[in-house]
This record gives C-alpha cells, structure tokens and sequence, in this order.
C-alpha cells in the first residue's frame, strides 16, 4: 500500500515565515530564507523538512533524525544531532500545532466528504466488488475483487481497501489504507481524527491529524470500534491481528502481528503494542508507552508504565501477576 496523505499540503515556507508561527527563545534570523517543506516526525523528516521533541523517551529517534530543524525544548536539545538546528520554545505541542496548521489548514476538523456517490451509480467501477444498499463512495477509492461492502457505509475519498475484504453494515471510513483479507464488523469508525488538543484558558486549540489508518493483511475488527488517525505519523494494525467489539484505538498507536484484544479495551495516544500480545476486556493503556512482544495484560488492568517482553501483568495500576496474586492474598 502506498503511503499517502489525504490532505492538501501548503508549502514550501520560508523560515522566517515558520518562525512568526512559534515564537522561538534565540534569534534564528540568519535562516529566514531557508525554505521549509513541511512538518515530520523524528524517523520520517527529510533535510528540508522540521521535526519536534517534546519527552526524552524519544532520545533513540532524535538522535538520528534528518530534519534541517527541531522544535523542542531547551532541556532537550542535547539529545539532537549537532548539524540538527535547535528550534528552543516555551510550549512544544503550541509551536508544532501552529506550524501544522500552516502545512495543513484543513486538518484541525473532520469536514464532510461532499464528493461522495451512490454505489449503483458507479458500480460499473467495481465490477467484482458486491455491495449493500445506500453504500455512498467518494472519489479516487480503490477496492479489491471480491469485496463486500455493507449496507449504509460510507467509504469516503481516496481510501484503499484490498482484495476479499468484508466491510460490515454502517462503517465509516476515511483516511485509511486497508490490505488484503480484512473484516470491518458493523458500526466501526475508522480514520477520524483524534482527541487532540492543547488546553490554553482562552480557548482549546486543535492538533491537527495529517496521519492515516493503516491496517494490515488478515486483520478482524469488531462491532462499534473506532480507530483514529494518526496526527504527523500513522496509526497502524498489524497482520492478523484480532480486535473485540467496542474498543478504542488513540492516534499514532501502533499495534503488532497477531495480537488478540478483547472488548472495551482502550489505548491512549502514540503507545506501541509489541507481536503477539493478548489484552483482557476493559483494560486500559496509557499513552507513549512500550508494550513488548508475548505480553499478557489481565482484564480491567489500568497500564501506566512500559512493558517488557513476556511479561504478564494484572491490576490497576498493572504489576507482575505474581505481585499482582501476593495483593490479593493480603
């Protein structure tokens, strides 16, 4: 599947004009011709694009970063590369927001997609694809032979969707790429944009969400999920890996291969959930956090810490069952 960005991107900028957004603590103003051509994370940034830091639990990405320029700060500058221009701010997320707004100002809300068709007006499009009543498709949509797509969904513009797909009744997709042999259960929500936000006391600020939904071959996604978009990166599911009915996924998570997660789990923002991890009903995990590979987390479980591989954990906050079993012996 091709990466794509379903947003229109502004740009270049030069970086005087970057700098008006931020308000950065030094003067930089030796670079303001320098022209900037968009906003990424850490890994992704290219040599004319910047990039932000904002905890030093992304030392190991920083550290390798690309970007002509990071917006972070002061605290944290050590931990970028020498030839990295350090963009020094009192508000991190503030500075980042405002810059995705000037790269993409559409991104901040959900806007209807008011290019979309009925399906029996395009059929002839999807020759092998069967579809349910009042299915409206957007522009540009990609779907595979032998799909099915439920009755009332609703697949909006330039989403992709793989071969001997199901796509439940009532779903909603937007901003995703779908592989290969994935079943969207009735009701799910995927591709909207995340609870992003800065509280200020005039008045909340959104965070953009430029980012996609990416799910990977032989994925099964219960009833009634919703699954945001990423903000500058993705948010991703892994090959076969199986998901309960009513559970929520934040953006930017990324969950591995062959993970089984049972109802009304939650995940919090920017978490990375390791290969064959299994997740009890009702537990919830905090945002960017590290959950290692064959992990078990017990039911109702509140995670607020990283995980190591192979661990099993139980209670809230989680401890090691053994702990966990010891508690509830007292």
């Amino acid at each position: 599947m091709q990466n794509i960005r379903f947003f229109e991107k502004k740009g270049p900028f030069p970086f005087s004009e970057i700098l008006k957004e931020i308000d950065p603590t030094k003067d930089l103003a030796e670079l303001k011709n320098f022209k900037v051509y968009g906003i990424e994370t850490l890994i992704n940034a290219k040599e004319n694009e910047i990039t932000f830091l904002n905890s030093n639990k992304y030392q190991k990405e920083s550290l390798k970063t690309k970007a002509f320029a990071c917006i972070t700060s002061l605290n944290l500058s050590k931990f970028l590369p020498e030839k990295c221009i350090k963009i020094d701010v009192k508000n991190v997320l503030f500075a980042v927001t405002q810059v995705s707004r000037l790269f993409y100002p559409n991104a901040d809300l959900d806007y209807p997609d008011l290019n979309l068709m009925d399906s029996n007006s395009i059929k002839d499009m999807y020759p092998k694809v069967k579809f349910g009543k009042n299915v409206m498709i957007g522009k540009d949509v990609k779907i595979g032979n032998d799909s099915f797509i439920g009755t009332n969904s609703i697949i909006e513009s330039k989403v992709e969707i793989g071969s001997d797909c199901i796509i439940g009744s009532s779903v909603v997709l937007k901003n995703a790429l779908i592989a290969d042999n994935v079943n969207i259960q009735d009701g799910c929500k995927i591709g909207i944009k995340g609870f992003g936000f800065i509280p200020i006391p005039e008045k909340n600020l959104r965070i953009p969400h430029t980012g996609n939904v990416v799910i990977e071959e032989g994925v099964e996604i219960g009833a009634n999920c919703t699954i945001d978009r990423g903000s500058l990166s993705n948010t991703f599911i892994g090959k076969n890996t199986f998901i309960d009915n009513q559970v929520h996924i934040a953006h930017n998570v990324r969950i591995g291969k062959n993970c089984m997660i049972a109802g009304q789990v939650g995940f919090a923002g920017s978490t990375v959930i390791g290969d064959r991890v299994l997740i009890g009903g009702q537990a919830g995990v905090s945002g960017h956090l590290k959950i290692g590979n064959n992990v078990k987390i017990g039911g109702g479980s509140g995670v607020i810490n990283d995980i190591p591989d192979n661990q099993q954990v139980m209670g809230y906050p989680a401890v090691p069952l053994k702990d966990f079993i010891k508690q509830r012996k007292k």
